[in-house]
């Protein structure tokens, strides 16, 4: 790739589109002069005549000159395809937002027919990705991010606050005899989320439990599984609660334990670039994820850039 001459090819992929160095000229709107030195150079390069000249205007081209026409040709043809593709993605009314796996199956999805009734002419998409990234190189115009921010090089607004509680399905809590304090816990199998802001040793550092060892038990990628796994009774996880109140309020997930919770504050984040004020469309869906935080309980967070 470093050393293709692209201008040159480009060039001969219009000569050959067209069937000629004047007509090539304009369809690129250069010079012809400048067209015809790009042969010359894609021909000394290549070490082969491309075309015959015959008479001031009129070429033929030489069986490589065929070949490489209609492979310049097709490629750039598929090259326009794609970026055309990807311009008509980012329409003036279309916004996609990047966030992990987790808070877009349980906290984002279940809002978005909330925002299409309410913003039917914004084309909202949801990129849904493990890895902390800024979110334009995830093609995306804002993220909304778990963690703890502010992030380096980007604008943060702390968006909501959470808290930690362990849950159970109502058949393991049934099984395991109905606990409720915190030894009972002692010999449960504890499901771990790999996310180190919601370990079980957070809990365990806010309500100190003699005999309780956090560190057995099966690990899992996500939030969301690890919610899952809990809700077939597969042991006790420690939840976030933003993303475990459906599960409660459904009854498939159980919380025995009271207020033996855990606070995060300014758990949720909504981060976008610093390069260039947001589009009216992005100023909209920001307008109402923070409406939705608000409806959810969550108290007023300061901006932090």
């Amino acid at each position: 790739m470093r050393n293709l001459p692209l201008n040159a090819l480009r060039a001969f992929a219009a000569v050959y589109e067209t069937g000629g160095v004047r007509p090539a000229a304009r369809s690129l709107a250069i010079s012809h002069s400048a067209i015809s030195r790009h042969l010359r150079e894609l021909e000394a390069w290549i070490g082969l005549p491309l075309v015959e000249r015959r008479g001031a205007r009129s070429l033929v081209f030489t069986p490589q000159g065929e070949a490489l026409g209609r492979a310049s040709l097709a490629s750039l043809r598929e090259l326009e395809s794609a970026v055309a593709g990807l311009r008509e993605s980012r329409r003036g009314n279309a916004v996609t937002i990047s966030t992990t796996p987790s808070v877009a199956a349980r906290w984002l999805l279940p809002r978005l027919a909330d925002f299409a009734a309410r913003h039917a002419p914004i084309e909202l998409s949801v990129v849904a990705d493990q890895k902390l990234a800024d979110p334009g190189e995830q093609g995306a115009d804002l993220a909304l991010r778990m963690g703890q921010g502010p992030w380096p090089g980007l604008i943060c607004e702390p968006l909501m606050d959470d808290l930690l509680y362990p849950v159970m399905s109502p058949a393991y809590w049934q099984d395991a005899g109905r606990p409720v304090w915190p030894q009972d816990l002692i010999g449960l199998r504890l499901l771990h989320d790999r996310d180190p802001n919601a370990s079980w040793e957070v809990w365990r550092q806010r309500h100190p439990t003699p005999g309780l060892d956090v560190r057995p038990g099966p690990r899992f990628a996500s939030s969301d599984l690890v919610l899952r796994a809990a809700s077939q009774g597969l042991g006790v996880a420690l939840a976030r609660g933003r993303l475990a109140d459906d599960d409660i309020r459904a009854g498939s997930l159980l919380r025995p334990f009271g207020d033996l919770q855990v606070e995060l504050k300014a758990a949720y984040w909504i981060v976008r670039p610093k390069e260039a004020p947001p589009r009216e469309s992005v100023g909209i869906v920001i307008d109402w994820l923070r409406a939705q935080a608000k409806e959810a309980g969550a108290a007023p967070l300061p901006t932090t850039n």
